[in-house]
This record gives structure tokens, sequence and C-alpha cells, in this order.
């Protein structure tokens, strides 16, 4: 089983982010953290991170994982190009959070794009991540089939 992490914009700055909302972790020790787990459980863990919209909707287009795990930053709470991107994706999708959307400014509560994913995972710091990808293969790597 291979799955994509996307995040999206300013998420490569995470040393520099308030830990309150994003956790102390550095990007480059998320991905690591990531990369671990996938190793831990056998399943082959890609990162891609952009600050760039188009570069994510290329991403999402190149079918070449069996789920997706997503963080697209900023762009959850305005994107509709990326939403249709990933509506268009026939494969398990969850949109995860470092920080608690639904405790923040109000902007911020809004996700346009978790409406094109299974669920959303927010407010755990790193093991948002590490839930919605133990969601993923719990429910699908034992070979329940895909959607």
């Amino acid at each position: 089983m291979k799955i994509l992490v996307i995040n999206g914009p300013n998420l490569n700055m995470l040393h520099l982010r308030t830990t309150e909302h994003y956790g102390n972790k550095s990007y480059e020790q998320l991905v690591k953290l990531l990369k671990t787990w996938g190793r831990k459980k056998e399943v082959e863990v890609e990162v891609f991170q952009s600050n760039h919209e188009g570069e994510i909707i290329d991403r999402i287009h190149r079918l070449d994982y069996d789920a997706l795990v997503i963080n697209p930053g900023a762009f959850t709470h305005y994107s509709y190009a990326i939403r249709d991107a990933l509506e268009l994706v026939d494969k398990p999708k969850i949109e995860v959070h470092l920080s608690n959307i639904h405790s923040r400014e109000d902007f911020r509560k809004v996700s346009i794009t978790a409406q094109t994913c299974e669920g959303v995972i927010s407010g755990f710091k790193e093991y948002s991540y590490i839930l919605a990808l133990e969601y993923i293969v719990e429910k699908y790597g034992s070979g329940e089939r895909m959607p």
C-alpha cells in the first residue's frame, strides 16, 4: 500500500509557527515521523509539500497512490481548484490539520475541501497525521475494497 501525504502552504516553515497551534516539531521532523511510521507498518508513505496551488493539484492528479492524506493549509478555506481535484480522486482521502481549526479564527472553521474526504482529523498536532494513516491502514490495508 502506498499513501500520499500532501502538505500545503507554510507547512515547510513549522519551526517558525506558533507551537500552541502547530506543535514543536520542524517540518523535517514531521516527515521523518511519517516515514518511520510507514516503515514500521510496511506501508510506503510519500510526503509532498508545496506552497503553490497548481503543484498540489498536479500531484493529486498523478494517481500513483492507494490513499491520500492532505493538509491543504490555508487552501482549506478557499481553494475550489484543490477541492475539485480531490473530488476527481476515487481513493480514500482524509483531511488533517495540526491545529484545531474549530477553536481558531472564524475563517479557519470552514473547510471547502473536507466535503471531498471521508473525514477530517484536526487538533492533534503531528498525531492528526498518524491517526489518519492508522485509519486508512486499518480500514483498507487488510484487503477491504477501496472506493
